[in-house]
């Protein structure tokens, strides 16, 4: 029976010798810095957790029924010695994860440019980040590098001990960009921006995912992101420019529509306005891109001209997503004290209001 044990005890642990533990083991700066802030907050709560549990034992043990020796204090309700430890030593560590947290939220956020490649490695003043942009589709992951006019579908790539600025949306709904092994999680919001500052510090392959649940096709929405050699990521820069294909917005609102488990892609040559129309979500031809929107909005609006606009800025997450474009209404709700007031009224209504047309945004504005 013992040796039935150990042979299952050592099936366990050659599972468990497959595990890959990335967070624990990065190869980024970021990463790397993440990790020791998560072992720093945990050994200072064990400082209180593992002397708890040892006493918890102790005290079982030493005042069990059968140890007649032990002290016997009914009466006993009280020790200053005992409040100062168990009320003070816990308020010190509270007040040291509160120092490293903060310290940690302000030097380790997503948005702050990086000061140095890795420990005891400043960042070089002249050193030009790599610009990414990201798009969450459903559900895949659409990769724009705006520096050399290239694209790339459920892979990236990023030279090594070089520090690599992304700028993340969605394209519908929420979704989480994350490479664990060099740098935190982010999400990916549609009609938003976020950024994620990083740097990968050895050369590899490495794995990024999605963390945010977000339909059907989440659990594939994986992507590979090799770390290479300065001279080795030209030499892909140069491979996916030789292999072609045009990423224009065409092709982008083919690849917006959901699919599942896509394989990756490459794309030779980009449209380099294609990340800001994302963002805006006026991909589609006609369609009034959010930054007017705001811009018209905050003139005052368009009055009753704007009803007009109706049409071309159904920005809806089933059209956006391949299921069909629902119609828009404009409704006015009025009490008549009659009946012939009330379809005077709605004739009168009818002559102010145009039927609704599809408008180009340079159109929507000028109006």
């Amino acid at each position: 029976m013992r040796r039935l044990r150990a042979i299952v005890l050592l099936l366990c642990l050659a599972l468990l010798g497959g595990c890959k533990a990335v967070v624990l083991d990065p190869s980024g700066d970021i990463a790397i810095q993440q990790r020791n802030a998560l072992l720093g907050s945990v050994g200072l709560m064990l400082l209180v957790i593992i002397p708890v549990m040892a006493l918890t034992v102790l005290f079982a043990w030493h005042y069990r029924q059968s140890n007649t020796s032990a002290r016997y204090e009914p009466e006993w309700d009280h020790s200053t010695q005992l409040e100062l430890v168990i009320w003070g030593f816990p308020l010190l560590i509270i007040i040291a994860l509160g120092a490293l947290t903060w310290m940690g939220t302000h030097l380790l956020d997503p948005y702050r440019p990086l000061d140095r490649i890795a420990a005891g490695k400043p960042l070089p003043a002249s050193a030009k980040p790599i610009e990414v942009e990201v798009v969450a589709l459903d559900w895949k992951w659409l990769f724009i590098y705006p520096q050399y006019g290239i694209a790339t579908l459920n892979e990236a790539a990023a030279p090594v001990d070089q520090q690599i600025v992304f700028r993340i949306t969605s394209s519908s709904v929420m979704n989480a960009f994350y490479i664990p092994a060099m740098a935190g999680m982010i999400y990916a919001m549609p009609g938003m921006e976020t950024q994620l500052h990083g740097v990968l510090n050895k050369t590899g392959t490495f794995e990024g995912l999605s963390t945010n649940f977000s339909g059907d096709g989440f659990a594939g929405m994986h992507f590979r992101v090799a770390s290479l050699s300065a001279a080795d990521f030209d030499k892909w820069v140069a491979k996916v420019k030789a292999d072609g294909g045009a990423l224009d917005r065409n092709t982008y609102l083919e690849l917006e529509r959901p699919s599942q488990n896509v394989p990756p892609r490459t794309f030779g040559t980009v449209d380099t306005s294609l990340f800001k129309l994302a963002v805006n979500q006026c991909v589609e031809p006609g369609k009034m891109c959010l930054d007017e929107m705001m811009a018209i909005d905050a003139k005052g609006g368009l009055g009753l001209a704007g009803i007009n606009n109706v049409m071309p800025l159904v920005y809806d997450k089933y059209a956006r997503r391949g299921s069909g474009q629902m119609r828009a209404y404009v409704a006015a709700l009025c009490q008549r004290s009659s009946t012939s007031e009330t379809a005077a009224g709605t004739a009168d209504l009818a002559h102010q209001i145009k039927a609704p047309v599809q408008l180009s945004p340079s159109q929507s504005a000028a109006e």
